[in-house]
């Protein structure tokens, strides 16, 4: 089973979010060039994640377009957002070398928020991990597994509140709308039609 025309309209589709978002941080690159790395890994990284999430009601009409497993292209968006997820926030203690910027701030609401992709971190993770050892709990794993929404929203908040990118209108409307778009899926998800 090959790749249909609708396949390579999606694949189109989505090399052209990954590259329009990498021009609009090359095209105002940061003063030193491992702050543009921790935007790139922050933005690509919940760009993957993003679309993991957002493919999943769609598992036949993937399989059918792309012609291969769903799981397979679930997991390569899931494993590239793992990585960015986790190169952000390490090339930004390293840039700023502390470790303290994995610790969640609880100071106020506008902190907390700003700084939720410390929280967003480990339920991603968790989530991820859950999917990963699903046969060591099989009655949990979907539960934690739907944490990845909780951290996907976290995540934008963050990027929306303190994001050096997200104040561009075009990264902006991709990411709130994709953020959008996981919730609509999350609410499909959990209280199907019937």
């Amino acid at each position: 089973m090959g790749v249909t025309r609708e396949g390579y309209a999606f694949t189109g589709g989505v090399i052209a979010l990954y590259t329009l978002v990498t021009v609009v941080v090359l095209l105002f690159p940061s003063l030193a060039i491992p702050d543009t790395a921790v935007r790139l890994a922050a933005l690509l990284g919940l760009l993957s994640l993003s679309i993991a999430v957002i493919t999943v009601p769609f598992i036949p009409v993937m399989t059918g377009w792309l012609g291969t497993p769903f799981i397979r292209i679930h997991h390569s968006f899931a494993c590239a957002g793992l990585l960015g997820a986790t190169l952000h926030p390490l090339l930004y203690a390293w840039s700023v070398a502390s470790a303290a910027v994995f610790l969640p701030l609880y100071g106020s609401t506008y902190i907390f928020l700003s700084t939720a992709g410390r929280v967003a971190l480990p339920l991603i993770y968790l989530a991820a991990g859950a999917a990963l050892f699903r046969r060591a709990v099989p009655r949990y794993w979907r539960s934690l597994h739907l944490l990845m929404y909780l951290a996907l929203f976290l995540a934008v908040v963050h990027g929306n509140l303190i994001g050096t990118d997200l104040s561009h209108p075009v990264v902006m409307g991709i990411f709130n709308g994709l953020a959008l778009a996981a919730a609509g899926v999350f609410l499909f998800r959990r209280y199907p039609k019937g």
